[in-house]
């Protein structure tokens, strides 16, 4: 998780922020140009993620609720003015692309696994998200409809003419059945010492189709690992009694379109 050392400009934050400031340093951590996000070295550590009005509500609401599963951090602040500012603090560890993880990828790859099947045998039913899928599919149908399309997510389609009639033929196959992440990459899975200690980045979750997690869950270690090698280790370690191949070809359909 990168971090750069700045000076912000502490008046373009809302009045009730600017106190947790005070006495630290403050790291530019971003990776992501739809938000910006804040590190402040203090009391343990504070995230501070900003973006566009409106745009950080539901990750607020989804935070709280996976704080009070145990699974993520403590929000401490939601504040929607001219822009939207989320405060929370710091997971501790560090997250599944460290070093010291990437370089045992078979334990990795297994601690992955564990952790993913764990979080979709979370009983779900107070969650604010309950129908993820209505969201997914109709992402797929604006982002196709505006001609955004990135194929490189699923190579084995040709078109996007390919992959949209895919999902438009099986998109009433996808259930909302787990508790999902709905981001599930190397970087926001948090460990200490190889310990879970919390999810971040949680603003697509909700309840859904499990396929979705599992797509982004192979999709992670190829991207980080460098290699498909432990794809199958990957889904016979979540549990292949849960898995379709057919729905996760769906999955990476849709996701062109994400």
């Amino acid at each position: 998780m990168k971090r750069t050392l700045i000076t912000p400009d502490i008046a373009a934050f809302p009045e009730e922020l600017r106190p947790v400031f005070s006495g630290a340093a403050v790291y530019d951590s971003s990776s992501s140009p739809q938000a910006r996000v804040y590190f402040i070295d203090k009391d343990g550590g504070y995230y501070l993620k900003t973006a566009e009005k409106g745009e950080l509500a539901r990750e607020a609401e989804l935070t709280r609720y996976f704080h009070g599963k145990g699974l993520s951090a403590n929000v401490l602040a939601y504040v929607s003015a001219e822009r939207d500012f989320m405060l929370t603090e710091r997971v501790r560890g560090e997250d599944l692309t460290f070093a010291k993880y990437l370089a045992e990828p078979k334990k990795l790859c297994d601690i992955s696994a564990a952790l993913l099947r764990e979080l979709h045998e979370t009983e779900f039913s107070t969650c604010p998200v309950q129908n993820h899928t209505a969201r997914y599919l109709a992402t797929v149908e604006r982002n196709y409809r505006a001609g955004l399309c990135d194929l490189s997510y699923a190579p084995e389609f040709a078109t996007a003419e390919e992959a949209y009639s895919l999902v438009r033929e099986n998109a009433h196959l996808l259930k909302n059945e787990v508790l999902l992440h709905g981001d599930y990459c190397l970087p926001n899975v948090m460990l200490d010492d190889w310990r879970f200690t919390g999810f971040i980045d949680i603003g697509n979750g909700g309840v859904g189709d499990r396929h979705v997690d599992l797509f982004w869950g192979a999709w992670t270690l190829g991207f980080n690992l460098k290699t498909d090698e432990y794809r199958a280790r990957f889904f016979d370690a979540y549990g292949r009694d849960k898995i379709s191949e057919d729905m996760l070809r769906v999955i990476a359909a849709a996701e062109v379109f994400g």
